[in-house]
């Protein structure tokens, strides 16, 4: 059955927490802002997408499958010495927000998708990307930035690399529902995985990681065989007409990013999610 994101039926603790929102007129709480980052490959099926599903612990979207990502950390603000690529007022304009801020988000994709993943999106140089982090030294260094005893700023720094802004594309911009306890402003970016380097199964925040092509994370999906919220989803289900990496990251610059913020409605004991 094909998912209707116009009008989604709500259920456990999703369904509890829009139904005292509504009826307790309770006031939403901030959203933090957070960059995800869906991370490609191509094979010869075409592209797939690297997905991690959450621990059934998390606080936030537990047990849902998910791309890497995270919040942004105040760190991720000064990085601006370690950058290279297209200058953050270029990802401004596309993402409608500040330049500080717009540093922020990239930087902490870029953060974000090492810690979740082991995959490094920066190089010694603003031609080249850093080719291999499987040894214990980059380890280490993976669990400090994920534990917050580093800074990404002086772990760039102490490494001698530049952050390669332009290999992430802005791809979407999703905003957590106003019922929801912990909400986030999230921007989604594109990146092809660098040639050299592999996933790992490192964050403590994942038990599942799989490489997955969009249209069969669809159709799990569909089939109930993966649980994903809305921005995961409808970000997959639009990759499913690209056949390679190189066409996705192209069609990137082109996209019209507007914030999405779905809604809810209540219709007696049952509450709907609402995405337009």
């Amino acid at each position: 059955m094909v998912r209707d994101l116009d009008s989604e039926l709500l259920s456990g603790r999703m369904a509890e927490a829009a139904l005292a929102y509504v009826r307790e007129a309770r006031t939403p709480v901030d959203p933090r802002p957070a960059s995800t980052v869906i991370l490609l490959r191509d094979t010869a099926a075409g592209p797939e997408v690297y997905l991690l599903r959450r621990q059934q612990s998390m606080a936030f979207a537990a047990g849902m499958t998910v791309f890497p990502g995270g919040r942004v950390d105040p760190t991720d603000s000064t990085v601006a010495d370690s950058w290279s690529g297209p200058p953050p007022e270029w990802f401004a304009a596309r993402m409608g927000c500040s330049a500080d801020a717009a540093a922020a988000f990239v930087a902490a994709a870029v953060r974000e998708t090492f810690e979740e993943s082991g995959v490094l999106l920066a190089g010694p140089s603003s031609e080249s990307v850093v080719d291999d982090t499987t040894g214990d030294d980059w380890e280490a260094d993976r669990v400090a930035l994920e534990s917050r005893e580093l800074g990404f700023a002086d772990f760039l720094h102490r490494r001698g690399l530049v952050l390669r802004a332009d290999l992430l594309g802005a791809w979407a911009h999703w905003i957590t529902p106003e019922f929801e306890p912990r909400r986030y402003d999230t921007r989604f970016f594109v990146a092809a995985l660098p040639a050299g380097q592999i996933t790992r199964d490192v964050t403590s925040e994942s038990d599942q990681v799989a490489w997955m092509r969009p249209a069969d994370a669809v159709a799990a999906v569909h089939a109930g065989g993966l649980l994903m919220l809305p921005p995961t989803y409808v970000c997959c289900r639009d990759l499913t007409p690209y056949d390679d990496v190189a066409t996705i990251l192209a069609a990137a610059g082109d996209r019209e990013i507007r914030p999405v913020l779905p809604t809810v409605r209540v219709d007696g004991d049952q509450a709907y999610l609402e995405t337009t």
